[in-house]
């Protein structure tokens, strides 16, 4: 086997697609698929199921995934910072997170990082989930990766950096617009507008709810925070969201923010590969991103420590 053989394969796992990769590549479908042939005939086990939508690993093709993801981060980084090392230039910092992650956490760490290393690059890629960042960060030559924290998961360090409440977004004639707070029963009641099921966020919210006995009714769910306030905005229900660093003391226009003080507050942080592993520039950008998020509000109690999770 050879390492485009692998490079190929975790490709194809995370697009669930030959022809998408195909597309990337520049290459035929057939080509692609020769190179996960090679692999299944050297190894002797079939790694990939064909489905009407695609394609999915085996059981065998998710333990070659998972090493071969996991090595391959590791080694293009290294390779990178070989060669910005022999160039003597600035260097670069590639961060994995989602679509409104830089407005609402780090717009001005980017500002305040740029200013001390005018001559680094900062690289973000966009992805829809915390499970996506992790993806990312195992299978490319990522530093870092700004996630909700949740389940620990294999091979990944987490570090929550601010602890965000949860707050009910309504509309300013809402019944619930001018109470001090929202009790988790009143959720019951309404049509409201929710993280993703399969989202980390949504995990604990349920988690949580379950505990007390709470039931949401049906509702819409989206995965983008701003999208939620919008919806809320133009009445079709109310919105479950952690209140965002960009909302403190100013809701947008038309909606009020009441407070859910018996949801516990959604973690937030970095996710990364390893730790002690990070380049100086990494770090140094992490550690900026955390100093402008401290004042938003208290670390959670193990945010003295990096996690194992995802």
């Amino acid at each position: 086997m050879t390492f485009d053989d692998l490079r190929v394969f975790v490709a194809v796992c995370r697009a669930g697609s030959l022809s998408a990769v195909a597309r990337d590549l520049t290459c035929t479908q057939s080509a692609v698929s020769q190179h996960v042939k090679r692999l299944e005939k050297e190894l002797g086990v079939s790694l990939l199921e064909r489905h009407a939508r695609g394609v999915v690993p085996t059981a065998a093709g998710r333990v070659l995934r998972a090493a071969a993801a996991e090595g391959i981060g590791g080694i293009d980084l290294a390779v990178r910072r070989l060669r910005e090392q022999a160039r003597g230039d600035g260097g670069t910092v590639r961060i994995t997170t989602g679509a409104t992650t830089v407005r609402h956490f780090m717009a001005e760490a980017v500002v305040d990082f740029r200013g001390r290393y005018p001559r680094v690059s900062l690289e973000f890629q966009t992805v829809s989930s915390s499970s996506g960042c992790f993806d990312a960060l195992a299978a490319a030559d990522l530093d870092l990766a700004w996630i909700t924290l949740g389940e620990p998961v294999r091979g990944i360090e987490q570090r929550p950096v601010v602890a965000l409440p949860w707050v009910l977004a309504v509309r300013a004639d809402d019944p619930l617009a001018d109470r001090p707070r929202v009790e988790p029963a009143d959720l019951a009641g309404g049509q409201l507008i929710t993280p993703p099921v399969n989202s980390t966020s949504r995990a604990q919210l349920d988690a949580r709810l379950d505990e007390l006995g709470v039931v949401l009714p049906t509702g819409t769910s989206v995965a983008d925070w701003d999208t939620a306030l919008l919806l809320a905005e133009l009445g079709l229900g109310q919105a479950v969201v952690p209140a965002l660093p960009g909302w403190r003391g100013r809701a947008p226009a038309g909606l009020r923010m009441v407070p859910v003080p018996e949801l516990p507050p959604l973690s937030v942080g970095w996710a990364v590969r390893r730790w002690d592993a990070l380049s100086p520039l990494a770090r140094a950008f992490a550690d900026t991103v955390a100093e402008h998020c401290a004042p938003l509000g208290p670390v959670p109690a193990q945010g003295s420590s990096l996690a194992a999770r995802v």
